[in-house]
């Protein structure tokens, strides 16, 4: 960290609980931790909070770099299934839409640090961020497609940042990959021991704050000009095909029926 921010911390705000996640001030940097264990899954409540945070950062004009992390043992394993049924799938789409929506839009450099299980919903949470640091052992992966189900955000974002082969393999497959694999790909800036995760983030903190806050939101918004012209009508478009289409499918149904009753799903290509 910054001597700056050494020095701020002295007289930083305390940190600030909730139901779902830790939001911490230590100028220039804020950090918010996932916490709902024992998987970070994000569940409505979660995707409320998230928004929230989000949204109150902008008021802090001496914040410019806001560091997003889990636990040792998850990141996050996703979004809960629970919310992925017919009946609860819009409000789940629009309440972790719009929390990702707010991520993206932030005028701060956002930092994702992944340890253990980064899955689905809380894959996509961190790639969008604006940096990525992996530890070498992290679980990566887009797994919905085993449920009978598709990852909108990824199919929305992610061949933007590994290419279109490397995106529909993750996501066609479901399968899973080390945080060495993501850092080949292209998934995350690097992927590094456990030992050493937290350094190279500090590191990569202290460079961004000794910067000038404007510039880098300014910067910020010149490096995604392009991708926010597609970005918005994308996700606006798989979120629909989401909910008018594949939620009418029995497959979709069967696949979040059989995982939260535990047992293999029977497809009926229907």
């Amino acid at each position: 960290m910054a001597p700056a921010a050494e020095k701020a911390k002295e007289s930083a705000e305390a940190p600030q609980g909730s139901a779902r996640i830790a939001l911490a001030f230590e100028a220039p940097v804020a950090r918010v931790s996932l916490q709902h264990p024992p998987l970070n899954v994000i569940d409505l409540a979660m995707m409320d909070e998230l928004s929230k945070a989000f949204v109150d950062l902008e008021a802090h004009p001496e914040i410019s770099v806001v560091i997003l992390s889990g636990s040792e043992k998850a990141f996050s394993a996703g979004v809960d299934v629970a919310a992925h049924t017919p009946e609860l799938s819009d409000e789940m789409l629009s309440k972790f839409h719009g929390a990702i929506l707010k991520l993206i839009a932030l005028k701060k450099v956002t930092v994702a640090v992944v340890r253990g299980h980064c899955l689905g919903g809380g894959a996509e949470l961190a790639m969008c961020c604006d940096m990525v640091y992996t530890s070498e052992t992290a679980t990566w992966g887009f797994p919905e497609i085993k449920l009978g189900c598709y990852p909108p955000v990824a199919c929305t974002a992610l061949a933007a940042l590994i290419g279109q082969k490397q995106a529909a393999n993750l996501i066609l497959t479901g399968r899973s990959i080390t945080g060495v694999e993501a850092a080949s790909v292209g998934l995350v800036n690097q992927a590094l021991p456990e030992a050493a995760l937290d350094a190279a983030v500090n590191e990569t903190v202290a460079t961004l704050g000794k910067l000038s806050p404007a510039a880098l939101a300014v910067t910020k918004k010149a490096i995604y000009a392009w991708d926010s012209v597609h970005f918005d009508k994308g996700l606006a478009k798989a979120e629909k095909i989401y909910l008018e289409e594949l939620m009418k499918t029995a497959d979709a149904q069967e696949g979040i029926k059989a995982f939260l009753e535990k047992r293999e799903p029977k497809w009926k290509g229907e």
